[in-house]
């Protein structure tokens, strides 16, 4: 499984013409798929914009999942976007698949916080706990399927979750904690990482190798959540602090 932020399409003109630095290809989501055969490529828009000029195609930049095991239910969540006009914004979204694990059927949430506002940061993580409190209610009180051809599926779906992506955040800033705060009714979420490396330093997940865009050095802002029921099946997450590949260092988490 692959979780992608930051996943382009329409983006790949130069940066006079609306295109993004680095020139990503013209459809990332097709590159993946080309890429990885056999795997079921998801994607999830959040910022959907006209062309910069006319003959060019619309710009998209958002998420992915990548699958090579059995995808179930797919949902596509907006974040909310409230108003704060001295911060740059884009709207923020959730991807998140239902997929059928050698450890169960877990539902796997790639996500990409608000950089510059703390206030729709915030917000956004609050909307991630709602969707999280309400996929176990619809655990604990599914309605069936109307029948096996229409869209009214079941809506059970299951308790354990991973969230990752790009907070924004870093550890142990407001948004980070929130994540954390218990619930209710719903299992709640610990840090993979920390769970791994217990009483060690926070790895950087950002600021090793692009000190233009994060001059204060590096810290991490990129998270793995498991809902604690996931907790005893972790056997390694880690922060690749060698990759170059992008301002953000890889994460990868392995359960059994």
């Amino acid at each position: 499984m692959l979780c992608l932020q930051e996943v382009t399409r329409g983006f790949h003109e130069s940066e006079q013409a609306g295109g993004l630095a680095g020139h990503p290809g013209a459809d990332q989501f097709a590159e993946l798929e080309q890429l990885i055969p056999g795997a079921t490529v998801m994607d999830c828009i959040g910022s959907d914009l006209p062309p910069a000029g006319a003959g060019l195609a619309r710009r998209q930049f958002g998420n992915a999942i990548v699958s090579r095991l059995p995808v179930r239910q797919v949902l596509r969540h907006s974040l909310p976007w409230p108003a704060d006009p001295a911060k740059p914004s884009m709207l923020r979204v959730a991807l998140e698949a239902v997929i059928d694990t050698d450890v169960g059927p877990l539902r796997i949430i790639s996500t990409h916080l608000e950089f510059y506002s703390e206030k729709q940061r915030l917000a956004q993580i609050a909307r991630l706990r709602e969707l999280h409190a309400e996929a176990c209610d619809h655990g604990r009180r599914p309605a069936k399927a109307e029948s096996q051809s229409s869209p009214f599926a079941d809506t059970a779906r299951p308790s354990s979750a991973i969230i990752c992506g790009d907070f924004n955040s870093a550890f142990e800033a407001s948004a980070y904690r929130a994540m954390l705060e218990p619930f209710a009714d719903a299992p709640a979420f610990v840090d993979a990482w920390t769970c791994a490396h217990p009483n060690e330093p926070r790895a950087a997940t950002v600021g090793l190798y692009d000190h233009d865009q994060w001059p204060d050095g590096p810290f991490a802002c990129d998270f793995i959540f498991v809902t604690e029921d996931l907790k005893p099946r972790i056997v390694g997450c880690e922060a690749d602090q060698q990759s170059r590949s992008s301002d953000h260092q890889p994460m990868w988490l392995e359960l059994r």
